[in-house]
């Protein structure tokens, strides 16, 4: 039976995102209604700038009083797109102290505060789900948390920032630099003004701990996601990854270690073999690639940024949490109880492809080969260019830990024929 009392919602935030879910909220309001068995009304939309046209949105609605808003009493789902930490996490509790559900899309404030505000909604007995905060459009948490609830995940790997796989695509497709490539997404307003969250792999980084904590039903935060950016990368080294049939990627990796004794978590660049499906992701797009027992080999693709996109998710995730209201019932919480512990990355084991400027003359790759036996690292593959007293010289290596290799390039370093290490990036995906 259709309950004829709509489910209020109020939105925190009408930019890019805000605006596209207050849109698609009004034009597919006979749809919503259907799929929820109750219709959804807009009750109020907290802005900064309550002066500017919002079109489609009747001028009462909107207001700068978030607070008095989350505070109603009336409000059944509270929608929360501002970003950032302060004032969203005291939105996000408020709202639940006054009996509302909270849909997100804040990958900074739950990579930080997920389990805190976990326990929040689990107190007044509310839902929090947030999609949207991970891969825009694309279904993943859902995944994880529900449809693959009953396996073990023991990787996840993933492009979760598009403007980072734009400009390391440029890179690769037509040679430029990086500058160059990044220059290109902010002409194309696909990197902000100033990318630092972007490339430098903070964005990434709150996506790794989010879907690290859910994948392996342990608490990850953000201080626990090794990180690493891109902005050191040349067309050189890409030159490098296609002779080896590999292209370069900013990678989020999760992954429990192989004695399920502890998981890891971080972001990076690395080389993945043109074989692997991530390696054919083109452009802005988003794909994560999940490892489990039973499952196997699954990967999820499409936009991971944009307002209509990312809209998309927290539309569904709002169908979601109004069914639940009107049934009585919450949905999945925090699932911790595993609590593994958080390995560093000296403990990540991986392969390496570094690359060397050494001098030009006999004895040189013993020597190297030496200082790679002494720290236990082996060698897979040797690649050795010279010319006028001067060489190249790219080493592969088989798996090893980082706290190894880092041991092996400090001594590499002290060698009187190394002139400087021109590179070092790790090889994923095989």
């Amino acid at each position: 039976m259709m309950r004829t009392r709509p489910l209020k919602v109020a939105l925190l935030g009408c930019g890019v995102v805000g605006s596209e879910v207050a849109r698609i909220m009004t034009t597919h309001a006979d749809d919503l209604t259907a799929r929820i068995g109750a219709p959804v009304e807009l009750a109020g939309v907290a802005v900064r700038r309550p002066d500017k046209v919002r079109e489609g949105i009747p001028a009462d609605l909107v207001t700068t009083d978030a607070t008095a808003l989350v505070k109603r009493g009336d409000i059944d789902v509270v929608v929360e797109v501002i970003g950032g930490i302060e004032p969203a996490r005291t939105l996000i509790t408020t709202a639940f102290e006054h009996g509302a559900s909270v849909v997100s899309a804040n990958k900074a404030l739950l990579a930080q505060d997920g389990a805190a505000l976990h326990a929040a909604a689990e107190a007044s007995d509310r839902d929090l789900y947030y999609e949207a905060a991970v891969a825009g459009a694309i279904p993943l948490i859902r995944p994880l948390r529900e449809s693959l609830a009953g396996d073990k995940v023991n990787r996840v790997l993933g492009i979760v920032n598009g403007t980072t796989n734009f400009i390391l695509d440029k890179m690769d497709s037509t040679g430029a630099g990086y500058q160059e490539a990044l220059d290109e997404a902010t002409a194309l307003g696909y990197a902000e003004a100033d990318p630092t969250a972007d490339v430098e792999g903070f964005d990434a980084a709150a996506k790794a701990a989010i879907l690290a904590g859910i994948a392996f039903h342990t608490r990850v935060r953000l201080d626990d996601v090794y990180r690493e950016g891109m902005t050191e990368i040349t067309a050189a080294d890409f030159v490098s990854a296609k002779e080896m049939g590999c292209t370069i990627k900013l990678l989020a990796i999760c992954e429990r270690a192989e004695d399920g004794g502890s998981v890891t978590a971080r972001v990076h660049p690395a080389m993945i073999p043109l074989t692997h499906p991530l390696a054919s992701v083109r452009g802005a797009y988003n794909a994560v690639f999940v490892e489990s027992d039973a499952a196997g080999q699954l990967m999820f693709y499409g936009p991971g940024a944009g307002g209509s996109p990312t809209a998309s998710a927290v539309l569904g995730d709002l169908v979601a949490v109004c069914r639940n209201r009107l049934s009585g019932a919450t949905g999945p919480g925090e699932s911790a109880y595993a609590a593994l512990p958080v390995s560093s990355m000296g403990e990540v084991v991986t392969r390496y492809h570094i690359s060397l400027d050494v001098a030009d003359k006999p004895g040189v790759l013993a020597q190297v080969a030496t200082v790679f036996a002494e720290h236990g690292v082996s060698i897979d593959t040797v690649r050795q260019q010279g010319k006028d007293g001067e060489a190249s010289l790219v080493v592969v290596t088989h798996r090893a830990s980082d706290a190894a290799l880092g041991g092996t390039v400090e001594a590499l370093r002290k060698l009187d024929t190394v002139r400087g290490v021109a590179s070092i990036m790790r090889v994923e995906g095989e």
